[in-house]
């Protein structure tokens, strides 16, 4: 059967270093439109640097340069005249520990259209409510829409960040994993939401939860030493992987 999906982000011989070390290893790999990517591996391997370099979040680390070439539809994500703030609207990112803003739920939710320009309380209160929804948060906060999102339970407010990072309307949802810090009723509400949201973006999600990546990705890739070991269809790399490195992690052979 052939997959008519579109590539949404593809990375082409990308290296990155942080000063002398080389962290990530002329990695390619396609990332497909509205499909769940996950990134295993083992602690150290590079995951969080490869996914922060999709929206590059990296930019900031002293020492640190990429080479090779990665794209979101014709833009060079790595062109340095490339407007880093457009790119992060088009790629959003929520982190491994939930990081409301010290305001209220509402404002945390319309932080980013308030950047882009929006005043007007209406639509703001439209793009509320539809990213609330999203996130799966709104029927338990319309009520208390002022009241500070630091007051929100730790899966809340890890929901909360994913309908700020929904605000903005982006292609991407990037996800370090997004519920390392949570109990396990938190942690099947963000699998659920992931899968509802893949019918409108592309999710990429860094997790070291081998039952998670088999729940909620359709391709995962695996990483080890900075390089890219394996990368295909979930079930192949679950039941039967062509490297036998893969295979140890999977089993739980490696660490």
């Amino acid at each position: 059967m052939v997959n008519l999906q579109k590539p949404k982000i593809t990375l082409r011989d990308v290296s990155i270093y942080y000063s002398a070390l080389h962290v990530i290893k002329g990695v390619s790999m396609t990332f497909l439109e509205k499909e769940i990517t996950a990134i295993i591996g083992p602690s150290g391997s590079g995951k969080s640097t490869l996914l922060r370099s999709m929206n590059r979040m990296n930019d900031h680390i002293g020492g640190m340069r990429v080479q090779g070439e990665a794209t979101i539809g014709s833009a060079n994500i790595y062109d340095p005249k490339l407007d880093v703030v457009a790119l992060r609207r088009r790629v959003g990112m929520v982190f491994q520990k939930p990081n409301p803003f010290p305001k209220s739920i509402y404002d945390n939710v319309a932080y980013g259209p308030r950047l882009q320009g929006q005043k007007s309380k209406a639509e703001l209160d439209v793009i509320v409510e539809r990213s609330l929804k999203q996130a799966a948060l709104w029927e338990e906060v319309k009520d208390r829409l002022n009241a500070s999102g630091l007051a929100l339970s730790g899966g809340q407010q890890q929901r909360l960040c994913i309908a700020r990072a929904l605000a903005v309307d982006p292609e991407v949802l990037l996800m370090d994993e997004p519920a390392s810090a949570l109990d396990p009723a938190a942690t099947a509400k963000i699998e659920d939401l992931m899968l509802q949201l893949k019918q409108e973006l592309t999710v990429v999600v860094v997790t070291h939860n081998m039952q998670q990546a088999g729940r909620v990705s359709d391709y995962t890739a695996f990483l080890l030493g900075g390089e890219l070991v394996e990368f295909d269809v979930t079930r192949k790399i679950f039941t039967t992987p062509r490297d036998k490195r893969t295979d140890d992690y999977i089993s739980g052979r490696m660490g």
